[in-house]
Formats: structure tokens, sequence, C-alpha cells
């Protein structure tokens, strides 16, 4: 289970102390994603719409009244665990992707997954709660979590309090360029459309959202070492290489 340690100072005869309590939290939840690896997963939430999640909630929070009156509201944000990052350790500076993955900020004024905590935090959009054997189950989109991603909280989001349009961006001022065209290979096209009728019926628009936003690592962009990748979306393969300002796609095969 992921630990925080909270403290606070209290002053006694001329000493200040400090006073550590840790807090240990179950999961309410855990996440099925469209993601089974963490290459290629969006760096921020909401960037590829067609991204899907369903949150399975489990005993005791997965009745109908843990959830009544959710479904009036349109996101929600979730408070999930980087599992795949617990035994990476925390770093006190990091290479934020948005600035070529050349410049060290702290880590508190990112949103890297290495954290003194591993805790991350997005805001998603409620497509609709559904119930299997009065369980509930919410399935959202934009999403940007690792299937099996353990969830701690989930809330609604609320516009009037957590849309801040005086807010600033700091180094983030608007969103990631998007500077490919994604084209399929007649290979790749042939298996897109066995999976689409088959299995995934929008398969292509997330793997053209997705690979258009470039999910390779920063240094690339400038420092190319290789043109051809493989990204896992469900239980499919997708494989495709970057020649100039395109993305072709080699091979859609069911994994």
């Amino acid at each position: 289970m992921p630990f925080i340690v909270d403290f606070f100072y209290f002053y006694e005869r001329g000493i200040w102390y400090t006073y550590f309590m840790d807090y240990s939290f179950s999961p309410i939840g855990k996440v099925h994603s469209c993601f089974s690896e963490k290459f290629g997963i969006p760096r921020q939430a909401g960037l590829v719409a067609e991204a899907s999640a369903c949150i399975e909630l489990l005993p005791p929070y997965d009745n109908s009244d843990c959830v009544r009156e959710l479904s009036a509201f349109t996101h929600i944000w979730v408070v999930f665990v980087f599992h795949e990052h617990i035994n990476g350790g925390w770093r006190p500076t990091v290479r934020p992707p948005r600035l070529g993955g050349n410049k060290r900020i702290g880590v508190f004024a990112a949103r890297s997954p290495f954290r003194p905590n591993p805790i991350g935090l997005s805001a998603v959009k409620l497509d609709r709660i559904t119930f299997e054997k009065n369980q509930a189950l919410l399935h959202i989109s934009g999403v940007d979590m690792l299937d099996g991603t353990p969830v701690l909280d989930i809330k609604p989001y609320v516009p009037y309090a957590d849309c801040l349009p005086s807010a600033r961006g700091g180094f983030a001022k608007a969103g990631p360029d998007k500077p490919f065209q994604v084209d399929f290979s007649p290979n790749a096209r042939s298996g897109l459309k066995k999976i689409e009728q088959n299995r995934h019926p929008r398969l292509g628009r997330l793997i053209r959202q997705l690979l258009r936003s470039d999910p390779r690592p920063a240094y690339y962009k400038t420092k190319p070492k290789k043109n051809e990748f493989g990204t896992r979306l469900f239980d499919v393969e997708v494989k495709w290489r970057v020649e100039g300002k395109n993305i072709i796609v080699t091979a859609v095969e069911q994994g």
C-alpha cells in the first residue's frame, strides 16, 4: 500500500519539535485501460480523447449508493497510484518532456511520476456508469493511466471551482504540438479492419490521436536513435515508424 508521511511542528519549553505521522491507504478501485504498457501513454489526461478505460470499484465501494448523483457530472478527478514507479524512487529535479528533456526543474514544478509519494491526479471524462451484478463500473475517456492502476479516490469535477481562467501555466502555457501526419500501410489497414470489426471498433481513431502527439521520449526530437517503434493498446500490437513529419503505421496485429 502507498504511504504518505505527514508532519507538523509544535513548540514546547523553548524548543520546536517535529511530529511525523504515517498514513496508509487502500485502493477503492482498479483501472482497466487501453494502455497495456507504459510506452505510449499520453503525458497528460485529455490529450487523446479516444483513450478509454473503466474504473472497477472494489468492495465495499462498488454499490450504487457510492455513485449516487455522480452521473450528473461530465468529468471526474481520479486520484491514483503510479504503481509501476513505486520502486523507482524520487528525484528532487526532473527533466520535463515539454522542455525537450534537456532542462532540470524541481519535482514539485512538474508532473513526473517519480515523486516522494507516487500519487497521480487526472481529470477525465465520465462517459457513463453501468452496473454488472450490482457492481458499479465507471466508463471514462481521455485517460493517461496504465491498465491495472490502483485508484485511491474519485471526486466530481466542479467547473466553477476547478476551472480557473486566470491561472498561469508556467512552462506549459498551451497544449503540446501535434506535428505528425499519421498514415497506415496496406498491411496495417488490413489488420486494423479485422480488429475493428471483431473487437475494437474505434481503434483506428485511438491510434491516430495517440501517434499524432508523438509518444517518443523527448530527446528523440533532436537526437533520434531509431525510427521504428512498437506500442501495445488493449491486446493489440501496433508497429510504426517515423519518416520526417509522417508516422507510418506498419502493422496492427492481435497480440
